[in-house]
C-alpha cells in the first residue's frame, strides 16, 4: 500500500506542475497536455480506488491514519480536477471572445448598412424589453403576494374573533340549558306539591264532613 500511495502522491505532483505549464502551452499543443494531466488523472483515479480497498485490509491500529492519507489523495485529485476544468473554461472563454472580436473588426460599414446594424441593436433592445417586463411582473407578484397575506391576517384575526363569541355563546347556551332544566325541575316540583295538596285537602274536607253528619 505504501508503494501505490506515494506512486498516486507524485502522479498528482506532476498533474499540479503540468497544469502550470498549461497556462504557458502555446494553442497548438494545449491538446496535447491536457491529453497528458488527463491520462495521469485517471491513473490517480484508480489508485484511489484501489487503495480504499487496500485501506479495509491494515491493520486497526493503523486502518484510521491510512484511510486519512487516502481521503487527502481524493481531496488533491479533486482539487486538480476542478483546477483544470478552471484552465479549459477560461481558454474556451478567450476563443469565443477572440472569435468575436475579429468577426467585429472585420466587419465593415457604410450608410447602406443600417438595416444590418438594427439586425444587432433590435435583439438587444427586445432583451431589454424582455428583462423590464419581467422586473415588473415580479414586481407585480410580490404586491398581489403582499396583499393576499394582508387579507389572510385580516381574516385570521375575524376568525379568531367569531371563535371567541362562539365560545362565548356556548357558554351562554350550557349556563341557559343549565337554568331551563332547574326551572323545568322545579316546575314538576310544584305540580307534584299541588297535586298532593289538592288531595290532603279534599281528604281532610271529607273526614270533617264525616265527622259533623
Amino acid at each position: 500500500m505504501e508503494a501505490l500511495y506515494h506512486q498516486t502522491n507524485a502522479l498528482i505532483q506532476e498533474v499540479q506542475r503540468d497544469l502550470g505549464r498549461l497556462e504557458r502551452t502555446s494553442e497548438d499543443k494545449v491538446h496535447t497536455v491536457e491529453n497528458e494531466i488527463q491520462t495521469h488523472l485517471d491513473h490517480v483515479i484508480g489508485n484511489c480506488e484501489r487503495l480504499e480497498i487496500l485501506v479495509n485490509k491494515e491493520p486497526p491500529t493503523r486502518r484510521a491514519n491510512a484511510k486519512m492519507r487516502v481521503d487527502q489523495l481524493k481531496y488533491d485529485c479533486q482539487h486538480v480536477q476542478a483546477a483544470l476544468r478552471n484552465l479549459q473554461h477560461k481558454r474556451y472563454m478567450r476563443a469565443q471572445e477572440e472569435q468575436e472580436r475579429e468577426a467585429l473588426l472585420s466587419r465593415t460599414f457604410t450608410t447602406n448598412d443600417q438595416q444590418d446594424t438594427s439586425i444587432y441593436i433590435d435583439p438587444a433592445l427586445q432583451h431589454h424589453s424582455r428583462l423590464t417586463s419581467a422586473h415588473k411582473r415580479l414586481d407585480d407578484f410580490i404586491e398581489h403576494g403582499s396583499s393576499m397575506l394582508s387579507n389572510l391576517r385580516s381574516q385570521g384575526t375575524t376568525l379568531k374573533g367569531v371563535h371567541r363569541r362562539i365560545l362565548d355563546i356556548a357558554n351562554t347556551l350550557g349556563l341557559t340549558n343549565t337554568v331551563m332544566r332547574l326551572i323545568e325541575r322545579r316546575t314538576a316540583q310544584d305540580k307534584i306539591i299541588l297535586v298532593v295538596g289538592m288531595v290532603v285537602t279534599v281528604i281532610i274536607m271529607y273526614l270533617v264532613w264525616q265527622y259533623f253528619t
